[in-house]
């Protein structure tokens, strides 16, 4: 995977490193992961991506993969969004990247939302793929949606429950959630990067820091939300979704994203949660066509 890439670790100000994947030439364009998985998500994409013409940033978020897992604090600020944010703006900037687009799957795409919100000037675009915004998916929480979305609740139990409950065999949990959430077999995901997923989430440390992920989404970055409600997000926003998941199911999805931004473009595509790996073409395709705006502006 990432032939040709450069596989760097960049030490923050803050002292924390994170993992980043770095290719290509040209305009950049930041790629972010989502919850159980690394940056070796976008292994069929980054490359097409980088034949398009751009530069390639592929991180591990904190607490994910390759990157520090720092202790937690009780608020749970540690691993919010906004200081998730923060890492991949400094990191940007440590590459030279002023301003860029990014894009995020999954949590990549929660912490994409807050990166445009807090760092208006550095974002040119942004694109998320299969969510729906944070505070609409618990205001909206029935049944259908607790027993698909399960890992919500559970996670934020307050640790060492799940902690302990998904280290009695990280593996098996980590597979059962590329085979419930994506529709297309497990057959579509790399065998080199679920064993890097596995690897990276086989350390207890990754496992406290994912959970505290999701802690924070169901706290801190609720605060955030509430104390941003009356803002809206500047830059051009590109939705996408797939159509076999629960999320294109339960939400009209640009319709929820253009409550907080005023240019919202997308569409599903026919497969199920993980959009860069089920169908990195079409992905790659969508990307491409929403970026290369920017670049010809």
């Amino acid at each position: 995977m990432f032939a040709g890439f450069r596989d760097e670790r960049i030490v923050l100000s803050t002292g924390i490193s994170i993992r980043a994947r770095i290719g290509g030439d040209g305009p950049p364009v930041l790629l972010l992961h989502g919850y159980p998985q690394t940056s070796a998500c976008w292994h069929a994409v980054a490359p097409r991506l980088i034949a398009a013409g751009f530069t390639v940033v592929a991180t591990d978020l904190r607490g994910y993969g390759a990157s520090d897992k720092p202790h937690s604090s009780p608020d749970h600020l540690t691993y919010s969004k906004r200081a998730m944010a923060a890492d991949q703006v400094e990191v940007m900037r440590r590459l030279g990247h002023n301003r860029f687009s990014v894009a995020g799957h999954d949590r990549g795409g929660r912490v994409a939302r807050r990166l445009a919100l807090d760092h208006s000037n550095a974002v040119e675009r942004f694109a998320v793929l299969d969510i729906a915004p944070t505070a609409t998916m618990y205001a909206n929480t029935d049944r259908e949606f607790a027993t698909h979305y399960y890992h919500w609740f559970f996670l934020i139990q307050p640790a060492p429950l799940p902690e302990k409950l998904i280290g009695a065999d990280p593996d098996f949990y980590l597979r059962s959630k590329l085979a419930a959430w994506g529709k297309s077999g497990m057959a579509v995901f790399s065998n080199a990067a679920v064993d890097e997923y596995c690897r990276s989430f086989r350390d207890p440390a990754s496992i406290s820091a994912t959970c505290e992920d999701y802690r924070a989404a169901a706290s801190i970055d609720l605060v955030h939300d509430a104390g941003d409600e009356d803002r809206r997000i500047d830059a051009p926003l590109l939705a996408l979704w797939g159509t076999k998941g629960l999320v294109g199911k339960l939400y009209n999805v640009v319709e929820t994203w253009e409550e907080t931004a005023p240019n919202v473009t997308g569409h599903g595509i026919a497969v199920g949660h993980f959009l860069p790996e089920e169908a990195p073409q079409e992905t790659a395709d969508a990307l491409i066509s929403f970026f290369s705006a920017s670049s010809a502006a």
